[in-house]
């Protein structure tokens, strides 16, 4: 088993260590990991304090070693429309294995907080944060999957934390996960939903649409902030990759491997 996305103290929410969250991993039985701190930037300028620190993430893992675990360093990055030219920089910040792309910030603000919510209907909050992944996706080109494409389930706000329906969304859906086909880029299957709003993020039918359209690279990540989360459902979803896929993917100097399950 793989978990390409978890959060240590390096991240600005979050408090384990890079050695816990790894030798928890060892403990439930996971071959390979991937740390993959967040580097956000407030569109607002109130929280500046979402990007890692490059000291600290050198500090915290360039010695960290496991016996048995292959660890991998990578950071996820929280795409806008507005900062592309940011996204090469701190790609500069050190070598990574891999890049997580993700959204957090539609109309400036965190779609986590009630801010985003007022004055929307569930439908409109959904589509908005559907619309701003696909500018998204379509103007960057420098990550290498695309994280959590339902994240707006499970945020803290959201009053009905209901899994994101593709159905109601299909048209632009279908859109977000051509152009990550044409782009030769990844989608994760998120695990942190399962316990707060009944599934992966995205669920089943958003991989089985993206094989369709001719997407070949995914992986698996808990998005843990603790060692308690690290690898949480990560079975069960390579579970559901191998029906759909037969396979799923680790990176390595952002280079996609394939793992026949």
């Amino acid at each position: 088993m793989f978990d390409f996305h978890m959060h240590s103290r390096v991240s600005f929410d979050a408090k384990d260590t890079g050695e816990q969250m790894a030798r928890a991993a060892l403990e439930r039985g996971l071959k390979e990991i991937c740390f993959t701190d967040h580097i956000d930037y407030d569109p607002l300028a109130q929280e500046q304090t979402m990007a890692f620190d490059t000291e600290a993430y050198n500090a915290e893992y360039n010695d960290l070693e496991i016996p048995g675990l292959i660890i991998r360093r990578g950071m996820e990055f929280g795409m806008d429309h507005t900062n592309v030219a940011q996204f090469q920089k701190d790609l500069n910040r050190r070598p990574f294995d891999f890049v997580l792309g993700s959204v957090h910030f539609v109309e400036d603000l965190d779609v986590y907080f009630e801010p985003y919510w007022r004055g929307k209907t569930q439908f409109q909050a959904e589509r908005r944060f559907l619309e701003q992944t696909l500018a998204c996706v379509r103007l960057h080109e420098d990550f290498d999957v695309l994280a959590h494409l339902s994240f707006i389930s499970k945020a803290w706000a959201n009053p009905t934390h209901r899994l994101l329906p593709y159905g109601e969304h299909a048209e632009i859906v279908d859109e977000i996960l051509a152009t990550l086909v044409r782009k030769g880029k990844g989608l994760e299957m998120n695990t942190s939903g399962v316990d707060r709003c009944g599934g992966f993020l995205p669920t089943r039918e958003y991989f089985l649409r993206f094989r369709e359209l001719g997407g070949q690279i995914v992986t698996i990540g808990s998005d843990a902030h603790n060692a308690q989360r690290v690898g949480q459902y990560a079975g069960e979803a390579c579970e559901i990759l191998r029906e759909v896929f037969g396979y799923v993917c680790t990176f390595a100097e952002r280079k996609p491997i394939f793992h026949k399950l």
